[in-house]
C-alpha cells in the first residue's frame, strides 16, 4: 500500500474516532421573544423562545425576565417549567403577560402605526444538563425588535 493511501486512511479513522467520542459542551441557554399577541383584553400573549447551544439536551427548571417595551417597564414573565431541550435545538414557552399600563400603551400605539416595537428581557434561565440533578442560573439579558405580522390583527414577530 502506497504511503499517502495509508495516511489518509489514518486521519480518516482519528476523525471518525474523534466523532464517535465527542465531547460534551454545556454552553449558556438564551431566550428572546419570537412572537406577543396582544389579546382584546389588553394582556398578553408570549411566545418565549429558548434555545440550547449545549452539545447535550439541557432540562429547563424555570425563567423569570422583566420585560420593557420601547424603554417603559412592561412586567414580569415567570414560569417553572419541566422543559427538555435537545442538543443545540430550540423550543417555544408560552406565557401570559398582563402589562402594565405603559407597556399596553406602548404595544398599542405601535400596533395601530404599523411600527416596530422595541423590547428587552433582563433576567434568569435555571437549567441543567438533563442527566444531572443540579441547576444553576444563567444570566440572560436581550435586546431585540418585534415587528407587526401583516394580515394578523394585535400579532407582533
Amino acid at each position: 500500500m502506497k504511503p499517502w493511501k495509508l495516511l489518509t486512511i489514518v486521519l480518516l479513522a482519528g476523525a471518525l474516532a474523534a466523532c464517535v467520542t465527542g465531547q460534551r459542551r454545556v454552553s449558556e441557554p438564551t431566550a428572546s421573544i419570537q412572537q406577543l399577541s396582544v389579546g382584546a383584553d389588553g394582556n398578553w400573549s408570549v411566545d418565549l423562545r429558548l434555545q440550547n447551544y449545549s452539545s447535550i439536551p439541557m432540562r429547563f427548571e424555570s425563567i423569570r425576565f422583566a420585560v420593557s417595551v420601547d424603554g417603559v417597564s412592561a412586567g414580569t414573565l415567570e414560569d417553572a417549567t419541566t422543559l427538555t431541550i435537545g442538543p443545540e435545538s430550540a423550543d417555544i414557552l408560552s406565557l401570559r403577560l398582563a402589562p402594565s399600563a405603559e407597556g399596553r400603551l406602548h404595544a398599542a400605539d405601535a400596533l395601530a402605526a404599523g411600527r416596530s416595537l422595541n423590547y428587552r428581557i433582563d433576567g434568569s434561565i435555571r437549567a441543567a444538563p438533563d442527566d444531572r440533578n443540579s441547576a444553576r442560573d444563567y444570566t440572560v439579558r436581550r435586546d431585540s425588535t418585534l415587528n407587526p405580522v401583516p394580515g394578523l390583527p394585535g400579532v407582533m414577530r
